[in-house]
């Protein structure tokens, strides 16, 4: 359910965007009736009705993920206020600028802001950000603990740069789709991956 919640955002973005693609009429007409006031023209351009429909129910989609955990006093996860942070100030930039370059944009910064402040941690502030979010669930040595962090920082930062090759060398249709299958399809690989190489050294943890 957690992964559903958490990618709520994202399917709901490729769904509006595959639908709008599907009746560009309607979806022109709904664009301009419910984004034309907060485009910088006050026009919506046509061919770009399906990107903006998409990143504007995006951007609903998140902030409505943090009322309904507030509303419930549930505590909103530091990696959510980060990204609903990000798809607002860059998903504003799309609509009024009526721009896909900006959005676009916004895995990127995302994966990027997470490797930072892996790294930030470690070297500023002398904590490992990943075993304090997973040390609870683990035993690890501490040269692992060291290792995990540094791939994860190195993960992301590869991510980013993947998002972006893709996205200014392919159509907008196929970073859609990559979007939502390819990212996270290797995210899910990714941990998967992490999880087998832990295995292997969690019998070394108890003298950690």
């Amino acid at each position: 359910m957690k992964l559903l919640f958490d990618l709520f955002p994202v399917i709901l973005f490729f769904g509006t965007y595959k639908l709008a693609q599907a009746f560009p009429d309607v979806s022109a007409a709904l664009a301009e009736r419910w984004l034309g006031a907060l485009v910088a023209d006050g026009a919506v351009p046509a061919a770009q009705a399906p990107i903006l429909l998409a990143t504007a129910l995006a951007i609903a989609a998140s902030l409505a993920q943090v009322g309904w955990l507030l509303a419930r006093r549930r505590k909103v996860d530091p990696m959510l206020w980060i990204s609903v942070a990000v798809i607002v100030v860059f998903g504003g930039a799309t609509i009024w600028l009526h721009d896909e370059t900006f959005i676009k944009w916004k895995p990127s910064i995302l994966y990027w802001l997470f490797g930072a402040i892996l790294v930030a941690g470690r070297v500023l502030a002398r904590r490992n950000f990943v075993r304090s979010l997973l040390g609870k669930q683990l035993e690890l040595p501490d040269p692992v603990w060291e290792r995990l962090l540094w791939v994860w920082a190195a993960f992301f930062a590869a991510m980013g740069a993947l998002n972006l090759y893709v996205a200014f060398n392919f159509p907008t249709d196929t970073w859609v789709s990559f979007k939502l299958f390819g990212l996270m399809g290797i995210t899910l690989a990714f941990t998967l991956a992490m999880g087998v190489w832990l295995a292997r050294h969690m019998k070394e943890a108890p003298d950690a």
